[in-house]
């Protein structure tokens, strides 16, 4: 008659506990595998993630119409009371009077750039957010692709039930772009 011939250095108790363990281990390795993976497709964005998103987005949209000289779209974004300090220009106060000098100075004649990597959105607890930045600033149509100079820029948003408005511009450290 055969006998079967144990080769491990086991006990059987010891072997019958392993068994348990793997039987136990791989659903539950499988369920924990499945519940990460679920959850990383899940992920929200967090509140600095979205208001960044947020203030990029409307930078993007005022100077997508300040480069194309669509006034009446800067206009929304702009509060009447936007106060606009620059530091060869001093200050601008009013909607009115910053569309007229865009319309004046601006369009067609000079483009603005964004520096890629310059852009900080820092929230603004119960009012909004602020953006700071360097910009570079060219003339359209023209053959040479230097910039024609380079400013930083500090901007304060306005988050209202409307929406958002811009109230407040420095623009400062003008000179040639490096």
């Amino acid at each position: 008659m055969l006998t079967a011939v144990r080769y491990s250095t086991l006990t059987k108790e010891e072997e019958t506990n392993m068994r348990l363990h793997h039987a136990i281990a791989a659903p539950l390795t499988a369920c924990l595998f499945t519940a990460v993976c679920n959850g990383q497709a899940k992920i929200t964005p967090s509140p600095a993630q979205n208001l960044t998103q947020t203030v990029s987005a409307l930078d993007k949209s005022l100077f997508d119409a300040y480069n194309h000289c669509d006034v009446a779209a800067m206009g929304s974004l702009v509060a009447d009371d936007l106060e606009f300090f620059h530091d060869q220009g001093g200050l601008a106060v009013g909607r009115k009077l910053f569309l007229e000098n865009t319309q004046k100075n601006i369009c067609g004649k000079v483009q603005r750039d964004l520096v890629p990597g310059t852009l900080e959105i820092f929230p603004i607890k119960d009012y909004g957010a602020m953006e700071v930045g360097v910009h570079r600033f060219r003339h359209p149509g023209h053959d040479d692709s230097e910039p024609l100079g380079e400013a930083r820029f500090l901007m304060i948003w306005r988050k209202t039930n409307d929406g958002w408005q811009l109230t407040r511009v420095v623009s400062y450290g003008h000179g040639a772009a490096k």
